[in-house]
């Protein structure tokens, strides 16, 4: 049974860093494209960032780019999302996907390409 478990979501002031864990099982993130997408207060969930199964490259929405960093590391088979500089806007449910590494390399941000997702993590920036 594959189960994706993020923590290190929490209560920040505007400015300030977090850093979320995605823990996996059931699936080896060597195998698998692994994504952090978000979702505010009535918006629709939006792709944040996501690492390459084989050579851990990288990918960033505009948004975020030069602000958050993804991370792997594959002994503890664990994905991590470092958040700097936190902006209100910032503020959502973050959440962990996984979708089955394809060989052509060819990353994705749209959420139904994504195999297994997890349930998702706080993250409130404040003023």
């Amino acid at each position: 049974q594959v189960q994706l478990v993020e923590s290190g979501g929490g209560l920040v002031q505007a400015g300030g860093s977090l850093r979320l864990s995605c823990a996996a099982s059931g699936l080896s993130i060597s195998m698998y494209d692994m994504g952090w997408f978000r979702q505010a207060p009535e918006k629709e969930r939006e792709f944040v960032a996501v690492i390459n199964w084989r050579g851990g490259s990288t990918y960033y929405a505009d948004s975020v780019k030069g602000q958050f960093t993804v991370s792997r590391d594959k002994s503890k088979n664990t994905v991590y999302l470092q958040m700097n500089s936190l902006k209100l806007e910032d503020t959502a449910v973050y959440y962990c996907a996984a979708r089955r590494g394809q060989l052509s390399g060819r990353l994705s941000q749209r959420n139904s390409e994504y195999n297994y997702w997890g349930q998702g993590t706080q993250v409130t920036v404040s003023s």
